[in-house]
């Protein structure tokens, strides 16, 4: 890639309207100031003409951050001819007032439908549920509802940013339930300080739900949470960073030695992060196979000879890494077939990948 070059992300991009006198030459000199400075225009709307040629026109840019975003106005704000009405980052406008809500399967359109909907005919299907436990999914939501919960200890790379923060997210993926499996997810952020307050939290709240989903809870009490509340409670309960992250990387993985007819046995695996998506995946590659595991942590490879590993990470020592190879990542790379990264970005330098075994897994 060039000095300035990215690949364009909606995730980066700001939407910039402009009024520009002269129709041709204006929009030349806007199309022209935004390539230099390595803008990719996505779309170019009008939002309405005005006298003498002039026009009012909102500009979809794509930027490399928030930094390249500004600098972009800045510019705009200097071309001759050129008015900076306003501009907005994409991604922000899609988040005002939140990405989901709640909406009513039902119309309430007249008075015998309130009397059915809620008091006082409610009534008799709560004595129903309550004679008969199990119609609770036939007559509620909680067939098709599902708690995303979280503490906020460990949102996507941002590591414990809290509740409040992570909600974005949890909204996000209550999205993705509903839209590509049609299920109803609600964000359930606690403000919890230990694993006893989570489970105690969720515990609490499983009677209204069909099933947990833990997002984002840092280890090693992710694994203490999601035992206790497999144990505890009589509904489904996934931790999608495990799990989840877990059964996409163990299906890439098998349609990938396929392609490169390598054999599970035979291969090196380097997996940096030992958190709850590193664990859950190792176990998981494990089961088809892979032996020669080297897991990394901030402070290298994790074997048995060290002496500050939590119980998490003991696990790593006492399964995995069978030649007891020390080192940084940029030492135990050397040879690996496949790398792993499931820690921060920026990690891995094309160095490092020439250093790994031909035809490898990134």
């Amino acid at each position: 890639m060039t000095k300035g070059a990215f690949t364009p992300n909606a995730g980066d991009s700001i939407i910039v309207r402009l009024k520009i006198e002269g129709q041709t030459q204006g929009l030349s000199q806007v199309t022209s100031r935004i390539a230099e400075l390595n803008g990719h225009i996505g779309a170019i709307d009008l939002v309405r003409p005005l006298s003498g040629w002039a026009s009012i026109r909102d500009f979809s840019i794509y930027t490399s951050g928030a930094d390249h975003g500004e600098e972009i106005v800045a510019a705009l704000k200097k071309v001759k001819g050129v008015e900076v009405i306003h501009f907005s980052d994409r991604t922000f406008l899609m988040h005002l007032g939140g990405k989901i809500e709640v909406t009513s399967r039902q119309t309430l359109k007249t008075r015998d439908d309130l009397s059915m909907a809620y008091t006082p005919g409610v009534g008799r299907v709560c004595t129903a549920i309550h004679q008969n436990p199990e119609e609770v999914y036939k007559l509620t939501i909680k067939r098709n509802t599902v708690a995303i919960v979280t503490d906020g200890t460990a949102v996507l790379g941002l590591g414990n940013i809290g509740p409040q923060a992570a909600m974005p997210v949890m909204e996000g993926k209550a999205m993705l339930f509903k839209e590509f499996a049609g299920i109803d997810a609600f964000p359930i952020c606690l403000d919890a300080k230990n694993a006893d307050e989570v489970v105690a939290a969720v515990r609490a709240i499983a009677p209204g739900f069909g099933g947990i989903n833990l997002e984002d809870i840092a280890a090693p009490h992710c694994f203490e949470i999601e035992k206790r509340l497999q144990e505890e409670l009589d509904i489904p309960v996934f931790h999608d960073d495990q799990h989840g992250t877990a059964v996409v990387v163990s299906s890439a993985l098998i349609n990938s030695l396929k392609l490169l007819g390598k054999k599970p046995e035979d291969i090196k695996v380097v997996v940096l992060g030992a958190g709850a998506a590193g664990t859950a995946c190792t176990k998981m590659i494990k089961q088809l196979k892979v032996d020669n595991i080297i897991a990394c942590d901030r402070k290298g490879a994790i074997h048995k000879s060290r002496d500050d590993l939590n119980e998490a990470k003991q696990w790593f020592a006492d399964n995995t890494n069978p030649d007891g190879l020390k080192g940084s990542l940029q030492e135990v790379i050397a040879g690996a077939d496949v790398f792993l990264g499931v820690s921060g970005p920026r990690q891995l330098s094309v160095e490092d990948i020439k250093k790994m075994a031909k035809d490898p897994v990134v």
